[in-house]
């Protein structure tokens, strides 16, 4: 499918994030066909797009979702995902948030400690229900992948280890407000490797076999998400063979395999358009300035992380090295580095790409800049799903309590 961002820009002006709804759709049908002939369910991440419109999209094709907070959760439910196919994830949940998650009768809790299971089950106590839960194990197992967010080690902060989560399935077993239905496993995001996903859905297949053993039916595989995208020259996973490893994991069990993508729905098919302000040199070190910045597009200064960056209208003239970068008051604040540029004067438009994924949901509103407008593309037509914010916005929250 063809954007026209030129038209795109003329509209609704930049910073712009556009989403390829079709693209996004494809995804989700192409991953969810991997899994044909087994009992599955894809709950789509909604932290790595939170937009109403983009968990809609999803909602129509049958999609749950996975949510860390309890306003994902609401996002989920109010975008259209029925309540028995949402799963309530996340190390840091409160006791309110535990207590409206069972209030509306999601599909399960994803308990990351002891002490979660305990509140869990107080919760559930106090409203006379039983709480449907899952438990996160830690297969200690290298997903190579980048630090920050590799999540089954030993060393992260997420899940238990295996000899815990056997403790924690007796307890949950034994109390009459808790319901052990499922065990979950997530080793990392941006996977590109199929070997630790395999060896990881071996272990925890392992683990559910010895539950099951001793009476505790576990009827939810979830295996996480974390499937890689390119985003220069990765060599990526086949949706078919990461179907298969799981399968085959799980061959014997009588499970509903969930798996829970976020970025291999949505990255590529996002990009936030910018506009070039001005060109500058520091001795011999070109910066090429853009109206869009790290509060918009936070990955490359959090992660290092790579997103190709292209004019939209190429330009004649010799290339060279450009650090594009843009307005914020800090040193981190840069889209690219090195990115081959010809000599630009301003004006011309910029395409980042691969911004469908943690691009505007872990934007900010440092320096007080207003978050981008987001729109969709989808069936040849463009269509705003979050207006461009205002410094009125902005200010909505304190102006009431400014004082003198």
């Amino acid at each position: 499918m063809s954007i026209n961002f030129k038209l795109a820009e003329k509209e609704f002006k930049t910073p712009l994030y556009i989403y390829d709804f079709e693209y996004m759709r494809n995804q989700y049908r192409e991953l969810k066909s991997a899994f044909e002939g087994s009992k599955s369910l894809i709950t789509y991440a909604v932290k790595s797009n939170s937009n109403l419109s983009v968990i809609s999209n999803f909602a129509k094709e049958g999609s749950g979702a996975d949510c860390v907070s309890i306003g994902e959760v609401k996002r989920a439910l109010m975008a259209g995902i029925e309540p028995y196919k949402i799963i309530f994830s996340g190390v840091g949940k409160s006791y309110s948030e535990i207590k409206e998650a069972l209030e509306l009768k999601i599909l399960m809790i994803n308990v990351e400690s002891e002490a979660e299971l305990f509140l869990v089950e107080e919760v559930a106590k106090e409203l006379e229900v039983e709480a449907r839960v899952s438990i996160r194990v830690n297969p200690n197992v290298d997903p190579k992948t980048h630090p920050y967010i590799s999540t089954g080690l030993h060393e992260n902060k997420f899940g238990v280890d295996i000899d815990m989560a056997k403790r924690m399935y007796i307890i949950a077993k034994k109390s009459n407000s808790l319901d052990p239905i499922g065990i979950h496993f997530h080793i990392g995001s941006q996977l590109t490797n199929l070997e630790p996903i395999a060896e990881a859905a071996e272990i925890i297949a392992d683990l559910v076999k010895s539950l099951k053993a001793i009476d505790i039916d576990i009827k939810f595989f979830d295996a996480g998400g974390g499937l890689g995208v390119r985003y220069s020259d990765e060599i990526l996973i086949e949706p078919s063979n990461y179907a298969k490893v799981i399968i085959d994991a799980v061959k014997g069990l009588d499970v509903t395999i969930i798996c829970e993508p976020g970025r291999y729905l949505s990255a590529n098919g996002g990009y936030l358009l910018t506009k070039v302000l001005y060109e500058k040199k520091n001795g011999n070190k070109r910066f090429t300035i853009v109206d869009a910045a790290m509060n918009d597009l936070l990955r490359p200064s959090l992660y290092n992380a790579y997103h190709r960056i292209e004019l939209v209208e190429p330009k004649s003239g010799d290339e060279s090295e450009s650090d594009v970068v843009g307005p914020i008051c800090e040193s981190g604040d840069f889209l690219g580095k090195d990115v081959m540029l010809p000599k630009l004067d301003g004006g011309e438009l910029l395409v980042i790409y691969s911004a469908g994924a943690y691009g505007f949901t872990m934007a900010s509103n440092y320096n007080t800049r207003g978050r981008a407008c987001e729109v969709a593309y989808d069936n040849g037509e463009f269509r705003v799903i979050r207006r461009r914010e205002s410094f009125e916005d902005l200010i909505e929250a304190e102006r009431l309590y400014l004082q003198g």
